[in-house]
């Protein structure tokens, strides 16, 4: 069967397709596992969790989380991919650079990346929607070697763009170069997100394999609601890839996915509110 979105769903007591999140877990509800898990479950897959790091955070902010083991954290990952497997995986926050290392060699040794059947998006937690660095110099650096080398597409926002390639995008020719400093880091496909580009009436995505462009754009959501969108993107992404769909359709289903979440998101707290997927219980369609 196939839904209105365009993917496939399974029958009734038939296991659905399955998709890996590892991330950190968002006490707010917002962003993280609870992100990934929401929009894994409204697209009709079923989703696995390896934990990384427990967040202390609320719609104002994050004031603290405590990282799992590292061995912790390739434990989950094995233990759900060696009994169930997975059709795709995304990461989000890493939080270390020992937990960056478990994380890239296990997907090493569970046949998880770029060049295997199982595809990985690696979105790149590690600067805070204010634009802070979040992880340290030295797991950037294991990021880069490690984990984007692995990746089947990488999604960085602007901020993430400029912390791990020292470009700062500022227009479309700015963009290109730092999609092309992605691909230089060994990743297959590089998508550089053009939502943070607050000059633009637009939010231009540009992807790139080292060969061809692929340009999505939609009218920006006039929202100061956004808390999450970045995993929601991936999550979709990682969803429409396990289902077997080209790394292009992929981008450009999660593309739409996210516009529509951010058209319907909600105010929460006494700061920014969430991307709102939950507009897929009452039916619709993000085209």
């Amino acid at each position: 069967m196939t839904d209105h979105l365009g993917l496939p769903t399974a029958a009734p007591g038939v296991a659905p397709t399955r998709v890996m999140t590892i991330a950190g877990s968002d006490s707010g509800g917002g962003a993280g596992i609870q992100a990934d898990l929401r929009t894994f479950a409204l697209l009709g897959l079923h989703g696995l969790v390896a934990v990384t790091a427990v967040t202390v955070q609320n719609s104002v902010g994050v004031q603290g989380f405590q990282e799992i083991d590292p061995e912790t954290v390739a434990a989950q990952m094995r233990s759900v991919v060696t009994d169930i497997g997975t059709g795709a995986a995304k990461t989000g926050m890493l939080a270390s650079a020992p937990i960056i290392d478990a994380v890239a060699a296990t997907c090493a040794e569970l046949g998880i990346g770029r060049d295997t059947a199982t595809p990985l998006v690696v979105d790149p937690v590690c600067a805070s929607m204010h634009g802070d660095q979040l992880l340290a110099d030295s797991a950037l650096d294991t990021l880069r070697s490690a984990l984007i080398p692995r990746a089947t597409v990488v999604t960085p926002n602007l901020d993430e763009v400029r912390l791990i390639t020292g470009i700062d995008v500022v227009d479309a020719a700015t963009q290109r170069q730092a999609a092309h400093a992605l691909l230089d880091l060994g990743a297959q496909w590089a998508l550089v997100k053009g939502g943070h580009l607050r000059s633009n009436d637009e939010s231009p995505d540009l992807l790139f394999d080292g060969t061809d462009f692929h340009e999505f754009s939609h009218a920006r959501i006039d929202t100061p609601h956004d808390h999450g969108a970045g995993d929601t993107l991936a999550a979709a992404t990682a969803c429409a890839l396990a289902h077997g769909r080209s790394v292009p359709d992929a981008i450009g289903f999660a593309k739409r996915w996210v516009t529509r979440g951010l058209q319907a998101a909600y105010p929460l707290g006494a700061g920014h509110g969430p991307v709102n997927p939950l507009w897929r219980v009452g039916g619709g369609s993000p085209d």
